[in-house]
């Protein structure tokens, strides 16, 4: 009772100072790997990268210590990084104080859903999320992952578009206009030293070594190169008027935003009270104003777009007097005066504008400061309404984040011999998503790279785990200054290289293999998934919405199969091997559960064989394939045997289940169809059959001679 409370006491069954070693470096080896990853894909979800290292913290040890696998390295995670910030993206701007606490409630909310259906044993609910599915929305997930660090590879920056392919235009449109070389430089590089590294031996952490070689290498080079100034230092024509007229879009967007919330909660006020006409008028003109300030706020971003591209555009070069800088347009610069050659440009980011500190960009972008020491621990906000709103999105993270954590499980546990048990599993990354939410993590899950990292360098219990987040600790109380150098192009590099695993292309093929729908729902959860980004909850709705289509048709048409004896002496689809059937007898054979979606679909075939056969005298029902049966499949099959009796047509069936035997005995079919109509298998039911169609009877024995059932016909 206690280990399953408690899973991770069973670690210390023959624990030695031997396994605590192997466990101290593969918690090493993981963290190295984690701590520049977790970063990286703490930008992925829209966030500073330091709430990476903050959700690196608490939840590796957490999911190690109360879920079932021992080498499963939990933390941040490409495809739930991204999902997280396109499900927060119409909340909230990326990266604003209301997105950080948006993101950390989304944890807690997957970690609630995720621990209760470990708690309930419903992890079945993951295989509603198909292979084919998964597989499509992976293969997409991946191509919008590498694809959404093209503009840190080239150091330009753009709004968002509608749809990822838009994003994608727009940046090279803006890599065409400029392209910071020294960023795409050290984007190449960190790729190069990651190959290569990874190619001399798989052991070494070669994501440490990338991040360390490129941030030294910015820290000597000066590779960030910021400037603050006033605006007066700015000389171009009309750049005063572009900055107020953007200063004055963002206000607009700031106060118009700040009505419609009050004016929401109004809403939400009326639609409580009930019966009052007065009350629904107001409720009327709440709504109207809303939609009224929605639509002006959207005009607002608009305007606030166009400044920010025309700023964004500008290119200056830097004139030194003094101490001091001044910045020209780019090929512009005064005659007398000397220019330093380089290509600066104004960073403009959601934010208005200080006319007294404008940074001005001549460099690459770096990571920058980092808080130091550790999160702060307090329960997230999270009202009903805004539990609500996050579910959709945290039921659908929490099922995907789960299914590639037991994956990842199965595969290590396969080479290991461990048990796992799914549902603890849950409970283990329920509680990590939980408990991190309360340290400023945003949603985790389980990491393919790093368990196989962890695995690879010995880890024989969670303990590994332990020391990973022990190291992440470290890291936040004493190495963040290390980190201020690191340039973005070099997290971009991480995760672009992590998702290239993510790729199956073999994997369309296969599922076509095996079946052609699962084929084309595979290749349309793909396109549609790549299609609405970075709406990616629309592609995996799309693949469950047609597997269950599927699977429905297929239970609305099981296969019902006229049986035959083959060259083997076994009954087989008559149909399908083009076997001669026996005249007299059908042999029916219904696969699958009888039920009220396809209780009249037994009918349908029935009658239409009946039709096939005109010297049909008796129909034998196989029901060996029929597991379960409910009212609306006793009914159906009470009505067929009535029908068939009454056109003077023998019934009979074989086979039986007992759980089916028990529907029919409580309804009364059983004695209906007659206990000497019941057989226990096929032969003995066409024994009994023959002797009752050609025993005493006008029907001859003549053409019986070819009979494919002389086998079961005595001689």
């Amino acid at each position: 009772m206690l280990t399953k409370i408690f899973p991770f006491l069973a670690w210390f069954q023959d624990y030695s100072g031997g396994k605590f070693k192997l466990d101290f470096v593969a918690g090493i080896t993981v963290a190295l790997v984690l701590i520049p990853q977790s970063m990286a894909y703490a930008q992925l979800a829209g966030l500073p990268a330091y709430y990476g290292l903050y959700a690196a913290f608490l939840p590796p040890m957490i999911a190690a210590l109360f879920g079932s696998s021992r080498q499963l390295g939990t933390g941040p995670v490409a495809v739930v990084s991204l999902m997280s910030a396109a499900s927060l993206a119409p909340l909230a701007s990326a990266g604003s104080p209301e997105f950080i606490a948006y993101s950390i409630a989304l944890a807690l909310v997957v970690g609630i859903f995720q621990f209760s259906l470990g708690v309930l044993r419903l992890g079945m609910v993951v295989n509603f999320l198909s292979h084919p599915v998964i597989n499509g929305f992976t293969n997409a997930a991946a191509i919008i992952i590498a694809s959404s660090q093209f503009s840190k590879f080239f150091g330009v920056y753009t709004d968002s578009g509608h749809h990822h392919y838009q994003s994608m235009i727009l940046v090279f449109q803006a890599a065409m206009d400029y392209t910071h070389i020294p960023t795409l430089l050290y984007g190449i590089g960190a790729v190069a030293i990651m190959v290569v590294v990874r190619r001399i031996n798989p052991r070494i952490p070669n994501v440490l070594i990338a991040v360390v070689i490129t941030t030294l290498l910015s820290y000597f080079t000066h590779f960030n190169n910021d400037a603050s100034v006033p605006a007066e230092s700015i000389h171009i024509d009309g750049i005063e008027k572009t900055m107020t007229g953007f200063n004055q879009a963002i206000m607009a967007i700031k106060e118009k935003s700040d009505e419609r919330t009050q004016m929401g909660k109004e809403v939400d006020t009326l639609q409580a009270e009930h019966g009052s006409h007065a009350a629904a008028i107001e409720l009327i003109k709440a709504k109207n104003e809303v939609d009224i300030l929605t639509a002006e706020i959207e005009e607002a971003q608009t305007h606030a777009k166009d400044f920010r591209y025309e700023l964004r555009h500008m290119k200056f070069e830097a004139v030194k007097e003094g101490e001091k800088s001044t910045f020209y347009p780019k090929g512009q610069v005064p005659a007398g005066l000397q220019g330093d050659g380089s290509t600066w440009r104004i960073k403009v980011k959601n934010s208005a504008l200080d006319s007294k500190k404008i940074t001005m960009m001549g460099g690459g972008a770096i990571i920058g400061e980092i808080p130091e020491g550790l999160p702060k621990f307090s329960i997230p906000a999270l009202t009903g309404k805004s539990f609500f709103k996050l579910l959709p999105t945290a039921i659908i993270i929490s099922l995907l984040g789960f299914m590639e954590a037991i994956a990842i499980a199965k595969a290590m546990a396969a080479k290991t011999g461990q048990k796992l048990d799914p549902n603890q599993e849950l409970i283990g990354q329920g509680l990590a998503n939980m408990l991190g939410s309360m340290s400023s993590s945003y949603a985790v899950s389980g990491s393919f790279s790093r368990s196989a990292v962890n695995l690879q360098a010995g880890a024989v219990s969670g303990i590994s785990s332990v020391v990973t987040s022990l190291m992440v600790v470290a890291t936040l109380l004493f190495f963040t200054p290390l980190l201020y150098h690191l340039p973005q192009a070099t997290l971009a590099a991480v995760i672009m290289m992590a998702v290239i695993g993510l790729l199956n292309i073999k994997g369309f093929a296969h599922a076509w293999k095996a079946q052609w729908y699962d084929g084309a729902i595979s290749i349309l959860a793909f396109f549609v998934t790549l299609y609405f980004a970075p709406h990616l909850d629309k592609g995996i709705m799309v693949g469950v919405a047609l597997s269950m289509a599927v699977f429905l048709y297929k239970s609305m048409r099981p296969v019902v199969a006229s049986l035959s004896m083959n060259e083997d002496h076994v009954l087989t689809s008559a149909e399908h091997y083009r076997l001669k059937g026996c005249r007299h007898i059908s042999v029916v054979r219904f696969d699958g559960a009888l039920f009220f979606a396809n209780a009249s679909y037994l009918d349908e075939q029935v009658m239409k064989f009946r039709s096939e056969q005109p010297d049909l005298r008796y129909v034998l029902l196989d029901a060996k394939g029929i597991n379960d049966m409910d009212a609306s499949g006793e009914e159906a099959l009470a009505m067929l045997v009535a029908r068939l009796r009454a056109a003077k047509l023998g019934f009979a069936m074989c086979g039986i289940k007992g759980q089916v035997i028990v529907v029919m005995e409580r309804t009364g079919l059983y004695n209906k169809i007659g206990k000497n109509f019941i057989f226990p298998d096929t032969e003995t039911a066409i024994k009994s059959i023959y002797k009752e169609i050609h025993s005493n009877t006008e029907q001859p024995l003549t053409n019986c001679g070819d009979c494919p059932l002389t086998k079961y016909i005595p001689a």
